[in-house]
């Protein structure tokens, strides 16, 4: 019995000393010489460099001396002192370790006349800035001297300092800094390979770069949300070297969330993003990457989404499962100004211009004289385009065919009101356009007016590449 309670006795005061270590608070004192008497914010970035989190305010004193604090933890991360006006900063870097530190400078030069105290964190990183600063102003005045050997002096300092900055990474590989420096650097590419006619394999160059862009990003490190690396990183690996087509990027997508597992919210923060590019893409047919996220990662529980959001998912996939780029066009039969039934895929064209519009919209009455234009231009070609109005106003549907001119192109009504444009056809905002081929497959969809004529060019021009 006694060794049971000494064992829970020291459980206990394990516990209570843990917990006191994640209940320290904080303390950060600044004295910025030139912000007498101002209101200065204290935060942190959050996953890019546009997006700030507040966390406390406080006010300097007639010397420019402000304290933050609080009893409650700081997240880690890097933080920014911001000056009144947000027309200056001063950044910190906030690791967990050092909640009790300060800092002295003045607004004239707060990188060069910056002073820690309390923090190797950020001695760390200013020693690094400095460093980095005094180089670049020697850069900068050798370029402007005119000097003969300006070049071999800047390749001597750009030498110099790539040095130090392998042996500050290699002297402090726990800092938080060092990650910080790492993650904000590309990966460094050796000599390429020569091709046959004696210049570099720049697809080598392409391939090495993608295979090694996450060497130097820990994404079990929650602190990385706190920054503002994570999301320009995923956005520049993503859009640009990731061919835009939904099996390319559905693999490096789950490439990503599979590396990001090691921390549930750097998980969800990275699924997150890749999920949001691809709800209303900017390249055509990458919607799909969006309805495979939401199934794998929200609709599977594995991001613990609630039900009233997997709720509003579900529908959305359910739209557009059926209607991404390569699915065949859902049956669509409809009424014409005659009475008679009309059918898309009644429509005998190489191509078939969908175009839902409402009759009231001033975009579709702007957007329709492009599409009859384009259709006078194209239709000698097979190209056939039938319009579709999901307002259920008859009148006001035969004035829109009057006054566009489109008497001569189908035009369909849903004469029964039975059809739910919105959940059938994904038609959130009109005028919304899908180009079929001849077999009614989707060959994109959403796509602008102005843009129809150089997409089909693309497209047949594509094709004719493959035979």
């Amino acid at each position: 019995m006694k060794n049971y309670n000494r064992a829970l006795f020291l459980l206990l005061v394990l516990f209570t000393a843990s917990h006191a270590g994640f209940s320290q608070g904080y303390r950060i004192q600044a004295t910025i010489k030139g912000l007498a008497d101002s209101s200065l914010v204290i935060g942190h970035y959050s996953r890019n460099n546009t997006t700030f989190v507040p966390k406390d305010t406080a006010k300097a004193d007639a010397n420019g001396k402000v304290v933050f604090e609080g009893k409650t933890d700081l997240p880690g991360g890097l933080y920014v002192i911001l000056f009144p006006g947000n027309r200056s900063w001063v950044e910190l870097v906030y690791s967990g370790k050092e909640p009790n530190f300060s800092i002295e400078t003045d607004t004239v030069d707060a990188i060069g006349n910056m002073k820690v105290t309390g923090s190797t964190e950020n001695e760390l990183f200013y020693t690094y800035q400095k460093k980095l600063k005094s180089g670049a102003l020697e850069i900068e005045s050798l370029k402007k001297s005119g000097s003969t050997d300006a070049g071999a002096k800047i390749r001597a300092l750009q030498d110099s300092f790539n040095a130090y900055r392998l042996k500050t990474l290699a002297d402090n590989p726990q800092a938080f800094t060092v990650k910080l420096l790492k993650m904000s650097a590309d990966p460094e590419v050796p000599a390429a390979p020569k091709l046959a006619n004696g210049k570099p394999d720049s697809i080598w160059v392409f391939n090495y770069y993608k295979a090694h862009y996450w060497d130097n990003f820990d994404f079990s490190d929650a602190r990385i949300i706190n920054t503002p690396f994570l999301e320009p990183k995923l956005d520049r690996y993503i859009k640009n070297l990731v061919v835009q087509r939904p099996d390319s990027l559905i693999k490096d997508a789950d490439m990503l969330a599979k590396k990001a597992s090691a921390n549930k919210d750097v998980k969800s923060q990275v699924v997150l993003y890749i999920t949001n590019q691809y709800e209303n893409p900017k390249t055509v047919g990458t919607e799909a990457v969006w309805v495979h996220m939401a199934q794998k990662y929200y609709l599977s529980g594995e991001m613990g989404t609630s039900e009233d959001v997997k709720k509003r998912i579900t529908e959305k996939v359910n739209t557009l499962k059926d209607l991404l780029v390569d699915k065949t066009f859902p049956a669509l039969t409809l009424t014409d100004p005659a009475g008679k039934k009309i059918s898309v895929q009644g429509l005998d064209a190489n191509y078939s211009v969908i175009f839902f519009y409402s009759p009231t919209c001033g975009h579709c009455k702007e957007a329709a004289p492009k599409l009859k234009a384009f259709y006078e231009k194209n239709k000698a070609n097979g190209i056939k385009i039938m319009t579709v109005s999901t307002d259920h106003n008859m009148e006001e549907w035969k004035t829109f065919i009057k006054e566009q001119h489109l008497e001569d192109v189908p035009n369909g009504f849903d004469a029964l009101n039975q059809i739910d444009f919105l959940k059938k056809f994904d038609v959130v905002t009109t005028p919304t356009i899908y180009i079929l081929d001849k077999n009614k497959k989707i060959i994109a969809r959403k796509m602008p007016v102005e843009q129809l004529e150089d997409f089909l060019n693309y497209y047949q021009s594509k094709l004719a590449r493959k035979l």
